[in-house]
């Protein structure tokens, strides 16, 4: 059976525009470049840069806009000829000008690196060793079986049974473990072609020269690696009948070797990314004063040509199809210029009154730059100070950076929860940690406090916490546990 029902419901939805802005806030530096090339490109009734005559209103008059919805009005289509201003090219004449260059300016171009990756220079290497064509074909299939830190994680009979269904070559375990020992493993940088961590160490120690202390970290790797990763130094020193000395120069020794031969020839194809701060904090006659980024504050304005185009419009008595067409087109893109630059105005005023709350809420910090004095802070604090919704807060702090005399710190940083001292004051976790951090780097190494006694140490400093939520610090701090700190 079938029923109407009339149900009444209050909703809320986000407009189009404002999902933009939202957008917009949330977006660092580099990406709102981008993002403002790209409206420039799309929208030819935007410009940049400043505006040559006031006469023309910045955004011209709405009631202008709303006059050319109107039928009654005639036009004289012997005014203005509209097509002349638009193209059926796919791409428009202006997207092909280029008036940033004067005549005499000689052709320029930027070289470009041609990089050789990582596994590209293990098989120029291979050039250097006779080899039959098989062995060829299987040595350049174990240079693809290396990984970009340099080790093959693959069992010799997977490679041996993939190569007999990928490139019907039919050969065993031995054939190809020995291709890999004596080609693979001769291969620079020394340690590549292993297939653990205590290969690769093995392979760098071989190919140092004999000595004494070399000859104990090999005997130490081969033999007594499990030992030698959980820092059982005791037992190492009593196995071989050694000094406390002799055995820390053989760990030096050790330390100094890559346990990554591929990492630093694949890092170095990788782009750099460069932190461009969004704020700068600076302090002046002993106060605090507040910038944001130039590159965040660009000069736009609506184009005066398309604004002269729809005030001929106007003033014409005739109209044709194409012609008003050709304005519902024009003054969309006037509509959509005149938002973006509303739109990138309030997104300056909101980056820096929420930055501005911020530096004032962490004031102490930012004149000293002490982190133990930042304050405990939440979303909710600032939101409260500027009147703004959580979610807007957070926009704003995620992925920005701010300049300050101590570093560039990014902002989502400041914010931290709340704990109670011993003397019942509201400290923030940051501080916390940087006491525990304090507490690590002057402990004794050979002696390294775990996490109980962490605990205790904290609680004489007047911050009673449990030794699970140390642990969870430690972690966060990316600090090891106590055996894995230990030094001889």
């Amino acid at each position: 059976m079938l029923k109407q029902n009339l149900q009444f419901k209050l909703s809320q939805k986000l407009s189009p525009q404002q999902i933009q802005l939202m957008k917009l806030i949330q977006l660092p530096t580099l990406a709102f470049e981008q993002r403002l090339k790209e409206e420039l490109v799309e929208n030819p009734a935007l410009e940049a840069g400043k505006e040559e005559s006031e006469e023309i209103d910045e955004f011209g008059d709405q009631d202008d806009y709303d006059d050319y919805d109107n039928d009654s009005e005639r036009i004289e289509a012997d005014d203005i000829n509209i097509d002349e201003y638009l193209s059926d090219d796919e791409t428009p004449d202006y997207k092909l000008q280029a008036n940033n260059y004067s005549d005499d300016d000689d052709d320029k171009f930027s070289p470009i690196v041609a990089q050789v990756s990582f596994h590209q220079d293990l098989l120029n290497q291979l050039n250097t060793f006779i080899l039959n064509d098989e062995d060829r074909v299987i040595a350049e299939f174990l240079v693809g079986s290396i990984d970009d830190m340099g080790y093959i994680r693959r069992d010799i009979q997977d490679i041996v049974d993939d190569m007999a269904f990928t490139q019907g070559i039919y050969t065993d375990e031995e054939k190809v473990h020995h291709i890999l020992t004596h080609i693979i493993h001769e291969l620079e940088p020394i340690g590549v072609g292993a297939r653990d961590l205590q290969e690769c160490l093995l392979l760098q120690l071989k190919h140092k020269l004999p000595s004494e202390t070399n000859d104990l970290a090999t005997d130490i790797i081969e033999n007594q690696f499990d030992a030698f990763t959980k820092k059982h130094y005791e037992k190492l020193i009593q196995k071989y009948n050694i000094t406390q000395d002799q055995l820390r120069k053989a760990i030096d020794v050790i330390e100094k070797l890559n346990p990554k031969p591929g990492g630093a020839f694949a890092g170095s194809t990788k782009a750099i990314e460069h932190i461009i701060p969004d704020f700068a904090i600076r302090i002046v006659d002993g106060e605090l004063e507040l910038s944001l980024n130039g590159r965040n504050t660009p000069e736009l304005h609506v184009s005066k040509d398309y604004q002269e185009m729809l005030e001929t419009y106007k003033s014409s008595n005739e109209k044709s199809t194409s012609q008003k067409e050709a304005v519902q087109f024009i003054k969309q893109k006037l509509d959509g210029a005149k938002w973006f630059i509303d739109a990138i105005k309030q997104r300056q005023e909101t980056l820096f009154v929420t930055m501005s709350a911020i530096m004032h809420y962490q004031e102490e910090f930012f004149l000293d730059g002490d982190e133990t004095k930042l304050r405990p802070m939440i979303l909710k604090d600032i939101a409260d100070m500027v009147g703004l919704d959580i979610s807007t807060i957070s926009r704003v702090a995620n992925s920005k950076y701010v300049d300050t005399p101590y570093g560039t710190k990014l902002i989502k940083e400041f914010f931290s929860e709340a704990m109670i001292n011993d003397q019942g004051e509201e400290v923030s976790t940051i501080e916390i940690k940087k006491i525990l951090q304090n507490i690590i780097e002057d402990e004794d190494k050979q002696k390294p406090h775990p996490d109980d006694k962490l605990a205790e140490l904290l609680k004489e400093r007047g911050y009673p916490i449990a030794r699970r939520t140390v642990a969870k610090y430690r972690e966060q701090l990316d600090i090891p546990v106590a055996r894995m700190r230990k030094k001889v």
